[in-house]
């Protein structure tokens, strides 16, 4: 098995490969998606809920919808007990944290 080495392994990306994360940001924020458009739904991957707020499969409305239904649960189940959260390095970690822990607030989550 030989194993494939991308030529820019151990480099800075160039500039054509970056992304604007002001304008990532604002994509989160500002699309909406259209739930008759099933790319633009919200699909799980192995860790979690996978997507880009530049193609409207990641944004507020998706995190916000997520953490209702985990809210509904926990009250559904009597679970009253706090909730532990993390988040990584991706870009919109720390906006869909901010929309998260909004939500949790409403429904009374620790």
């Amino acid at each position: 098995m030989s194993t494939r080495i991308s030529p820019l392994a151990g480099q800075p990306a160039p500039k054509s490969l970056l992304i604007d994360i002001d304008q990532l940001v604002a994509a989160y924020f500002s699309e909406r998606p259209d739930p008759s458009v099933p790319a633009q739904r919200v699909a799980f991957g192995t860790s979690g809920h996978r997507g880009s707020a530049f193609d409207v499969s990641f944004n507020e409305w998706h995190v916000l919808a997520i953490t209702q239904a985990l809210c509904d649960h926990r009250k559904a189940r009597g679970i009253a007990g706090p909730l532990f959260m993390g988040i990584d390095t991706h870009a919109l970690s720390a906006p869909a944290c901010a929309s998260t822990l909004e939500v949790l607030a409403a429904n009374g989550v620790e």
